[in-house]
């Protein structure tokens, strides 16, 4: 489903220049720059998502790049976004995450992943937005635990919030192109 926002779309020629190339990338592999053009009214904040949370946090280094790609492909493709899917399939393969693990991720408890990776997966699974009673509880801690350490637990709670917030606001606002079996599609809950 294509986007139908309210907000006014900033023309690509009247984008700062670091988005008139961010929407060339978007047009190249969404055929759609809703997001970039929407996020033209407010460039401050299109920069601190990209450089503040994606440089400076998502990119830092401190998870192996493949697990946190995993974790984050993981939301998407539960939350249905469309968007999201095609670009972090990419980043994912770019990561070094697998075919086999991309299809594998409905099923990644008995999919082709190691421990460290399906115990990231399982806290995935606690934060995305279809799951708002998910708990840490003291087994999955513990289960992280033997992969991670809890400022890197507290760091992946933290992005996965992120995205989980950033996909709420993308879809209320309905800012990027959805999967048929999206759950937050606009008007659908109304129609039921």
């Amino acid at each position: 489903m294509k986007p139908e926002p309210h907000f006014k779309r900033v023309a690509r020629d009247d984008l700062p220049e670091h988005m008139q190339t961010s929407w060339d990338g978007s047009m190249a592999l969404h055929k759609d720059a809703t997001f970039v053009e929407t996020f033209g009214n407010a460039p401050h904040m299109y920069d601190w998502y990209m450089d503040d949370f994606y440089k400076k946090v998502f990119y830092s280094g401190r998870i192996e790049r493949s697990v946190i790609e995993l974790v984050r492909l993981r939301l998407a493709n539960i939350h249905g976004c469309a968007h999201c899917n095609r670009g972090d399939k990419v980043a994912a393969r770019e990561a070094g995450v697998s075919e086999e693990q991309i299809n594998g991720l409905d099923d990644y408890e008995n999919g082709p992943f190691s421990e460290k990776e399906k115990a990231a997966l399982a806290l995935a699974d606690v934060m995305v937005l279809t799951n708002p009673m998910g708990t840490v509880t003291k087994e999955l801690h513990e289960r992280c635990s033997q992969h991670f350490t809890d400022g890197e637990m507290m760091e992946m709670g933290v992005i996965m919030a992120v995205l989980c917030g950033m996909a709420k606001f993308i879809f209320a606002y309905d800012l990027v192109e959805k999967e048929d079996y999206c759950p937050f599609i606009p008007g659908q809950q109304a129609a039921e």
